[in-house]
Formats: C-alpha cells, structure tokens, sequence
C-alpha cells in the first residue's frame, strides 16, 4: 500500500509576523499635558459609583499610527447657545489650561456640546478636560458618536454614567470619575461617525457644566 505523506506547517511563526506586524502599527496616544492645579488626594466626594482616584500617570493608550485629533477647531454647538462664560469654540481651540479664561460654562442642569468633525471618521479614543483647578466629579456624564447631527439615528454610545437615565440614553454603566489634569481618557473602540456629543449635568460644586477641551483622536473615513 502507498504511504501518503503530509507535510505539516506551523502556525506559529504566521501568528509571531502578525503579532509585531499590528504592534508595529500600533503607537501610544500622546498628547500635551496642562500643569496640574492640585495635588495630592482629594478631599472624599460622597458621590455614589466613583471609580478610585487617578494615581500617577496614567497608562499608555495605543492606537493606530496616523491617528489625529480631529476635533481641534472644529464648529461646535451646544444646547445652550449663550454661555455664561467662554465661548463654544474654546471646546477645541487646544487651550486646556485650568485657570479662569480657559473654560467655556454652559448653564445649570442638562446640557450638551456637539462637535462637527466635517466628515466621517474612525474614532478610537475622545480626551474629555471638564474642569482641573479643583477635585470635582461631573453628573451624568454621556458621549455619543453619530452621523445624524441631530443624534435620533445611527447613535453609538462610547461613554455613559447616568445610572438614573436622566438624559433618556439609557441607564449608565461607566463609573463616575474625578477631575483632574490629564483629563477623561474614553475607548471609542473604533466607533465611526462625524459627530461627537457630549452630556452633562452638574457638578459636584455646583449646578453648571464647564468644558475647557474635548479632543476627538482618530482617522477621516475612507
């Protein structure tokens, strides 16, 4: 009887060239940094669902090589047209400074700003600085991405902890956080859309919402 005779292939050295092929397309988000405004810990905030507070630098984030900040001078519209503070484009003229006059407030309660990336894109990360002068931990806080500037379709929710719906998107899941000088960093897990909305409502010192940059990293669309 003939013997026939297979010859075998290993997968692994396929698995290794794929492995540090995607490595090497991967880089580490980086981006600059304002001067800490307070140090230490702060004072306990009897906020319900708070994640533990931010302990040194934070981990490196990958993301694709070529990845952008996309929203930096784009438009961006508010539910609250007539801030009492700033104005609606210091959401992403670059400035993220803590210290009075680098901070758009909005008015108390519900409110979102909407950036317009001017065209589709693949978003892997969104950097949030809401407020960092002092340790407060901003309400109901959800980010979505969609193609509908008026966010009734194709909604894709990146970030939600409003546990009590307030804003009707659904009950949150993501833990309240502190504020603090390197910002919100979101896994947007590569959602893909040209707007980016972003809810608050309230703060622990007060009622208003303050936005001092919201930077959007990613790629256009192809």
């Amino acid at each position: 009887m003939m013997r026939i005779r297979y010859k075998t292939f290993s997968v692994l050295p396929v698995l290794l060239f794929a492995s540090a092929a995607l490595s090497q397309n991967q880089v580490v988000l980086k981006t600059q940094l304002p001067a800490p405004l307070f140090v230490g810990t702060p004072a306990p905030l009897n906020v319900p669902n708070l994640e533990p507070a931010t302990k040194g630098k934070r981990p490196d984030f990958m993301v694709p090589a070529g990845t952008i900040n996309l929203a930096k001078n784009k438009k961006v519209t508010s539910s609250d047209n007539n801030p009492n503070v700033g104005t609606l484009d210091m959401v992403v003229d670059g400035d993220k400074d803590g210290n009075e006059g680098s901070w758009v407030e909005l008015g108390p309660g519900k409110q979102w700003v909407q950036i317009d990336l001017a065209r589709k894109a693949d978003i892997y990360a969104i950097l949030i600085w809401h407020f960092h002068s002092q340790a407060r931990v901003y309400r109901d806080v959800v980010v979505q991405v969609s193609d509908d500037p008026t966010f009734k379709s194709g909604v894709t929710t990146v970030f939600n902890n409003d546990f009590s719906n307030e804003f009707g998107q659904g009950p949150g899941k993501n833990l309240n956080y502190i504020e603090t000088y390197q910002g919100k960093l979101i896994d947007a897990k590569d959602a893909k859309g040209r707007y980016v909305r972003l809810y608050s409502n309230g703060n622990t010192s007060n009622k208003l919402n303050h936005y001092i940059e919201v930077e959007v990293w990613g790629k256009p669309a192809v």
